[in-house]
């Protein structure tokens, strides 16, 4: 099982159809009921200055050979942010990736990079697999090694493991950016079938997944903070950064950052001593 694109492209063009409104885009709503929110096909046609056939067949994924012109005059006419954007070029042209990719592998350099750093910090590969970890994320998050393999994932143990919503003092927006994250990541690797069965799986088993799938979000792994709920040093508030390898950008090194002399620095400088005391467990 694979991304059908087709279906995703429609989907993701109608939800940005829904989210605007008649007089956002300059046209005038006459009162007229309507049976569906936001902006019809043909409004939305001819705010991009497109033909409304030629709209209707990029939205039911008639074809994936629009020119760029048209493109970009759909995305300005959706007010598309650039991650938006590159979503729906990604999704509106021919796929020339792998058709099958190969097991993610971690450089030896990388995992001597996360021993060495003294924050929590991991390395997140193709559909939120953690491939890689240093003892402060384990302390930190969970202990990956005694996980199998294949729940080493953050999107599972997000909506399936209950302890998640109990770490993270802000449980829906985590949940909301691993979606937005796996959605994007999806798009990125259509023909990759862990990703379609991972997203098949947590749609069957979790209501919360589900909704936010259907919102069709879209969110990179850049940097920003979450409020963690330690159950052994209490409230960390920390940052995090995510550098993404020039030559592998299917992986992502996530580092946590903490303000000094604060109150989540002298508990992470705990956190850190605790984790030192544990086996070591890096990596998989």
């Amino acid at each position: 099982m694979t991304l059908d694109r087709r279906a995703e492209l429609g989907e993701f063009l109608r939800s940005r159809r829904a989210r605007l409104r008649p007089e956002e885009v300059g046209l005038i709503d006459h009162g007229a009921r309507r049976r569906v929110p936001g902006l019809r096909r043909e409004e939305l046609a001819m705010v991009a200055g497109v033909s409304v056939d030629h709209y209707v067949r990029l939205e039911q994924g008639r074809t994936l050979h629009f020119s760029e012109s048209v493109l970009d005059a759909v995305a300005r006419a959706l007010r598309l942010n650039p991650v938006e954007r590159d979503h729906l070029y990604r999704l509106a042209r021919p796929w020339s990736g792998e058709e099958s990719p190969g097991e993610q592998q971690v450089r030896p350099g990388l995992r001597r990079l996360l021993e060495a750093a003294d924050v929590p910090s991991y390395i997140v590969g193709r559909g939120t697999d953690v491939l890689a970890w240093n003892r402060s994320a384990a302390a930190l998050i969970t202990d990956f090694g005694a996980l199998p393999p294949c729940e080493r994932n953050l999107a599972r143990m997000v909506f399936l493991d209950e302890g998640m919503r109990e770490l993270y003092e802000d449980w829906q927006g985590k949940a909301a950016d691993v979606v937005a994250y796996l959605r994007l990541d999806a798009a990125r690797n259509p023909n990759d079938a862990g990703i379609a069965a991972l997203i098949d799986e947590l749609c069957r088993s979790s209501a919360d997944f589900r909704d936010l799938w259907e919102r069709h979000e879209l969110r990179d792994k850049t940097h920003g903070r979450y409020v963690y709920l330690h159950p052994v040093v209490g409230r960390l508030d920390l940052g995090y950064e995510t550098l993404r390898l020039p030559d592998d950008p299917d992986q992502a090194l996530v580092a946590h950052t903490v303000e000094p002399d604060s109150p989540s620095a002298a508990a992470l400088s705990l956190l850190t001593t605790w984790a030192a005391d544990a086996p070591s467990d890096v990596g998989r």
